[in-house]
């Protein structure tokens, strides 16, 4: 999940309504997409046409919310997503053991549910106290085989009494070293969760193969171990460099080839932001959402600029602030790109500083 945030399938059932289709070939009406020429009035499409439209609506869309999140913000997006990814779920600090979900998460796995939404629980190393993911914590969990049994179980024993539909692990900042007790973690979830359950995993987006190595994933042994991967192909820029994309589309693209040369492109969620970035001349950068951009633009007057290769926005304020940010437009891109890549759909980040699902 991003750097910065405050933190506050076949066992997948792949769904996208066609509503949000209809939506996509609308933005591309208004301009959002390449514009292509409409079939006569009462005329079947071409069928170029209708294989794409096909294949947009076999994606598969997991939103995630944090677990204070409103019933009525997973209502407004349900129509769109085949999953809520629930975050979550915390690892100690001794990396033995793990949060259990208090009432906020069992709350929105009901709404998940009453909304015919798969909700999957999110196992994460983010630490309130150091403000980042904690690398001490993952390596403490993934190279002591007795705590990532621990954990395996104590994880899938929520999955099994509270009726959730799946565990996504989402350890971040790891080293080499942990690769071994990654796949571990993950094979041993397999093991102990009913065969209709989902394990996934999150991980960290790169076009260089090396790095995946250099962070834990192993990606061919983990590709063939779990049910799908969501590749965060997001914070490509964040306040931590030079002002840029957060995600650009020629760098997510690119970064899903490295992924899907060892694993199966039907497994592997394409990451959307839905978010931005601050970078003031003199101070941290902080994350915006989509609708807090367009109002600092708006508040300062300033010029928005759509920029067709990254498919973003970016804008400088008076004060010689820059700004990018990923929204709905952006995300009709990323809908297009992943239908093209034959993906197995998007992975949102995150409703709530997203703009509304189509």
């Amino acid at each position: 999940m991003p750097f910065l945030t405050s933190r506050l399938t076949s066992r997948l059932t792949s769904r996208l309504p066609s509503r949000l289709t209809a939506a996509v070939l609308a933005l591309v009406v208004s301009g959002g997409l390449p514009a292509v020429a409409s079939p006569s009035a009462g005329a079947p499409p071409p069928a170029a046409e209708r294989t794409a439209d096909a294949r947009a609506a076999s994606l598969a869309s997991t939103g995630y919310v944090l677990g204070g999140a409103s019933d009525s913000l997973v209502a407004r997006d349900a129509h769109g997503l085949a999953t809520l990814g629930v975050d979550g779920v915390s690892l100690a600090r001794n990396g033995g053991s793990v949060s259990a979900p208090d009432a906020d998460l069992t709350r929105l796995l009901a709404t998940a549910h009453a909304h015919g939404l798969r909700a999957e629980l999110l196992l994460s190393n983010y630490s309130n106290r150091l403000g980042d993911f904690d690398p001490r914590a993952a390596a403490r969990l993934l190279r002591d085989p007795a705590h990532v049994q621990a954990v395996a179980g104590r994880l899938a024993s929520f999955v099994a009494a509270q009726g959730w539909d799946g565990i996504q692990v989402d350890l971040e900042s790891m080293a080499r070293r942990d690769a071994d007790g990654l796949l571990m973690l993950v094979t041993e979830l397999q093991s102990r969760m009913a065969p209709e359950k989902s394990v996934s995993i999150a991980v960290m987006a790169s076009t260089d193969p090396q790095e995946y190595v250099a962070r834990g994933y192993r990606l061919a042994e983990l590709g063939a171990a779990v049910d799908m991967l969501a590749l965060m192909t997001y914070d490509q820029h964040g306040p931590w460099s030079g002002p840029g994309p957060i995600g650009a589309l020629g760098w997510q693209r690119r970064a899903v080839g490295v992924v899907t040369s060892v694993v199966p492109a039907a497994k592997v969620d394409l990451g959307v932001a839905g978010y931005g970035y601050t970078w003031p001349r003199h101070r941290e950068g902080r994350t915006v959402t989509d609708r807090q951009a367009r109002r600092l633009v708006a508040r300062d007057d300033a010029r928005a600029r759509w920029r067709t290769g990254p498919g973003e926005w970016t804008a400088r304020l008076f004060d010689g602030t820059r700004l990018w940010w990923s929204d709905g437009r952006s995300y009709a891109l990323r809908l297009a790109l992943a239908t093209e890549l034959g993906l197995h759909g998007l992975a949102l980040w995150r409703l709530g500083s997203a703009d509304p699902l189509p």
